[in-house]
């Protein structure tokens, strides 16, 4: 071969090979602008999964797809030239043919097409949430101890769960604040799944399978409507993000939440609402709290014993802005602490 020949054979453009992926999470069809120009644009469109959920979508947009499954040294060849070539991954991805495009392109021995990974669809934040809801979906129905869970079983570990994450957050330990927080996240997603399979009418509280009623379910929702609630509670509750009120302390955006609650709740008593079941301390700090802010000039009970001391002290820690739970957890770590280093066994186990 002669110097012009190899100058020439140099300089022919070896074209360009595109992987598009798209996220499961977004609607099939919605691709970004990019996409669909390099989808039109391109010279071949390959996709080794018949049931690849965006074909319908391309189809319809007027994109020929060859169903094949390519391998490295084919798509190198079909670049030739200087043709681009469009490979849709399945759901999971292509290791295989990654993998023998890296070998190729580490060899030195081809002439490599340029290699782009184009994202057609991107999650938004908070997508993750989807696969959660479709895996919990998933467990519900096939998990032998996890499908016959009810609202009263799962109690106890709502509770559970909530007291670890205050100690993570006590603990400033970050791997252990995002697991918990986890934990508490699926009790809600798993109490939700529950819900959207509604109680069985004239049930009361029976495990699920006992109460042998075969009625059509009642009360029904789902993730979405716990999640909707919620959302416009934080939005009425919120005028001043949300609407033309004013607020310039911490002190203006909890007298608005105050407000708006007690119209929507529409309570006769500020003791409304107030679960009795929570630890005592935070229960006395909680009832003196709705008393000082509803202006309800009530004195603290008095009578003999160490429960009339308690409440007077959670009373006086809530006006003065602490929380006597905390404190006392606080208290008493320290006191865990000194009781093993009486033991000589250390401080460092939780």
């Amino acid at each position: 071969m002669t110097d012009h020949s190899q100058s020439t054979a140099a300089a022919e453009p070896t074209g360009r090979i595109v992987l598009l992926t798209t996220s499961h999470r977004v609607a099939p069809g919605v691709l970004s602008w990019p996409a669909w120009q390099t989808l039109h644009a391109a010279d071949r469109v390959l996709c080794a999964d018949p049931g690849h959920p965006q074909l319908p979508y391309l189809r319809e947009a007027g994109v020929e797809v060859e169903q094949a499954a390519a391998d490295a040294h084919e798509l190198v060849a079909a670049c030739a030239g200087g043709r681009t070539v469009v490979v849709l991954p399945g759901g999971e991805g292509d290791q295989r043919l990654t993998d023998g495009l890296a070998r190729l392109a580490g060899s030195g021995r081809v002439s490599m097409p340029d290699l782009e990974l184009l994202p057609g669809s991107y999650d938004l934040p908070g997508a993750r949430l989807l696969d959660l809801v479709q895996v919990m979906d998933r467990v519900r129905r096939e998990c032998p101890w996890t499908s016959r869970q009810t609202h009263r079983g799962l109690a106890k570990y709502a509770i559970e769960e909530a007291y670890e994450l205050v100690e993570a957050i006590e603990d400033g330990d970050r791997e252990e604040l995002r697991e918990e927080l986890g934990d508490v996240l699926l009790q809600v997603v798993f109490h939700a799944r529950i819900a959207e399979e509604g109680i069985p009418a004239g049930e009361d509280g029976e495990e699920a399978g006992d109460s042998g009623d075969d009625e059509e379910a009642l009360g029904a929702f789902s993730i979405d409507d716990v999640a909707g609630a919620l959302v416009q509670k934080l939005i009425h509750r919120h005028p001043h993000v949300f609407g033309d009120a004013r607020a310039e302390t911490p002190e203006d955006v909890h007298a608005h939440w105050q407000r708006t609650k007690a119209v929507e709740k529409r309570r006769e008593s500020v003791t409304d609402g107030v679960p009795v079941g929570q630890p005592g301390l935070a229960l006395a700090a909680k009832l003196a709290g709705r008393a000082r802010t509803g202006g309800v000039a009530v004195e603290l009970p008095r009578g003999e014993g160490i429960g009339y001391e308690l409440l007077a002290l959670a009373a006086r820690a809530e006006a003065e802005g602490v929380d006597p739970e905390t404190a006392l957890r606080a208290a008493a770590r320290v006191y865990r602490d000194a009781i093993r280093a009486a033991e000589g066994v250390g401080t460092s186990a939780r």
